[in-house]
């Protein structure tokens, strides 16, 4: 393989790896939110910040695989490795967190009762 190629290959790559690991970080940022509720407004700023990491993160690894410059097919392969994340592990991965924290609640609510009597 060229090494033009292997160039082109390697950023797709890290493009969609890039993807993957704001979700890996959305989801972080997820299970802050389950584990301690907030208003809207505190959401709100949360994702101004995580938009604006996403965009830096973006940046730099564009700047550091491609010296800055914008290529179509890397923004494609950063959403596929977004949408792929979300579909295949996000989804699976917060619905049992939701699971395992409703049986917590249930087991700190039954052990609280126990207590009391």
């Amino acid at each position: 393989m060229s090494g033009t190629i292997q160039y082109e290959v390697r950023l797709l790559v890290m493009s969609f790896l890039t993807g993957v690991g704001l979700m890996i970080v959305y989801d972080c940022l997820r299970v802050f939110r389950i584990l301690c509720p907030h208003k809207a407004f505190f959401v709100g700023i949360e994702d101004v910040f995580y938009w604006i990491y996403a965009a830096l993160i973006t940046f730099l690894m564009l700047y550091q695989e491609n010296d800055g410059n914008i290529r179509a097919y890397a923004v494609v392969a950063a959403f596929v490795g977004m949408l792929l994340y979300q579909h295949f592990i996000s989804y699976n991965f917060l619905k049992c967190l939701k699971k395992a924290i409703k049986y917590l609640r249930i087991k700190i609510s039954r052990h609280k009762t126990s207590k009391s009597r």
